[in-house]
């Protein structure tokens, strides 16, 4: 059985507050830990109203405070952001408070807009086609140290917490293959490269110290509810969200509105249309089938759900509703390579 995991925006609905997304974060993570998702992941974006994730680590630790068995997660760090010694420092800190329970997945891109990338940058003059050199940094962290190491990652080292390469083109997919890492691709946003990123990847992958064979995690929409025009309504929050971003308006996940797709022009159903397609939407039945049909593609080896819905509950209940249909064990079993 593929095994579902989650990835959550900590989305900031118009008329809340950061706060009670950060609360709902973590409403989110028992509920997963409870329906047998396999793991959680958080991700990092900058100067955006809508998201309440950008100092991930703090809200993984926060998630991690309060479940017990789930892992969890960074899908992603944004690497060019942060020095590879202090991410190390970071996830080692929590791999020491929650052992075995801990991944980091890494990315190339800023998670912002320029103008805010430059104000994150630790050096102006940082290459983001280092990325390849800061990942191996960053992975030698969390080994054990060696004789005369003079730059030590304290907590981190010896805490071997599993990376994992993203990718929403055929980059990340060469680098995660030829440093033997499971690859996490963003199809639930930038599906364009998909089966040919997961093509190079399956065919280029040189096993590691950290995996003997490919090992793939794809992001897909998941828009569950009691009939399919409900979990319709509940996607047109995301809809909305995204042409907003797309066409420079970005804010708060707006509530759903009846009727959206009549009121798009050409150009937004075409922005829809080319970055939404890997979505599932309706009801118990619907949802079955299409995740059915998406892992069956793809052959993916694991499936990330996400859902923007503006209703919390409504949001809990598109994953109880997904897990009733797919997930058939109360507890997804590690992955040995992975835990």
């Amino acid at each position: 059985m593929t095994p579902l995991s989650v990835l959550d925006l900590s989305p900031i609905v118009a008329g809340s507050d950061a706060a009670q997304s950060l609360r709902n974060s973590l409403d989110l993570a028992q509920n997963a830990e409870r329906l047998g998702y396999n793991r959680l992941w958080l991700a990092e974006h900058h100067s955006m109203r809508g998201i309440a994730s950008a100092a991930t680590a703090v809200v993984i630790a926060h998630v991690a405070a309060g479940t017990s068995k789930i892992r969890l997660g960074a899908g992603g760090i944004m690497l060019p952001n942060h020095s590879p010694l202090m991410v190390a420092e970071a996830f080692g800190t929590l791999a020491s408070l929650h052992p075995g329970r801990i991944d980091l997945g890494v990315g190339r891109a800023p998670g912002t807009d320029q103008i805010t990338a430059q104000a994150l940058r630790r050096n102006l003059d940082q290459d983001i086609n280092g990325f390849p050199q800061d990942v191996v940094e960053l992975m030698g962290y969390f080994r054990d140290p060696e004789p005369g190491q003079r730059v030590i990652a304290v907590p981190g080292a010896g805490t071997k917490v599993p990376v994992w390469i993203l990718g929403s083109s055929l980059f990340g997919a060469q680098l995660a293959a030829a440093l033997g890492l499971p690859y996490a691709f963003a199809s639930h946003f930038a599906p364009a490269d998909m089966e040919r990123a997961i093509e190079i990847y399956r065919a280029r992958f040189e096993p590691s110290e950290y995996l003997d064979k490919p090992y793939v995690m794809l992001g897909l929409n998941v828009f569950a509810a009691e009939t399919d025009d409900e979990a319709k309504l509940l996607q047109t929050s995301q809809q909305q969200a995204f042409v907003n971003l797309r066409t420079g308006n970005p804010g708060p996940l707006p509530p759903p509105v009846r009727g959206y797709d009549e009121t798009l022009d050409l150009h937004a159903k075409a922005i829809l249309r080319q970055a939404l397609s890997c979505s599932v939407v309706g009801s118990p039945e619907t949802v079955k089938a299409g995740v059915q049909d998406f892992i069956m593609r793809t052959g993916a080896d694991e499936i990330m759900v996400t859902g923007q819905i503006f209703d919390h509950p409504a949001r809990i209940r598109s994953y109880e509703i997904l897990a009733e249909t797919m997930i058939k064990r109360p507890e997804a079993a590690p992955l040995s390579r992975l835990a």
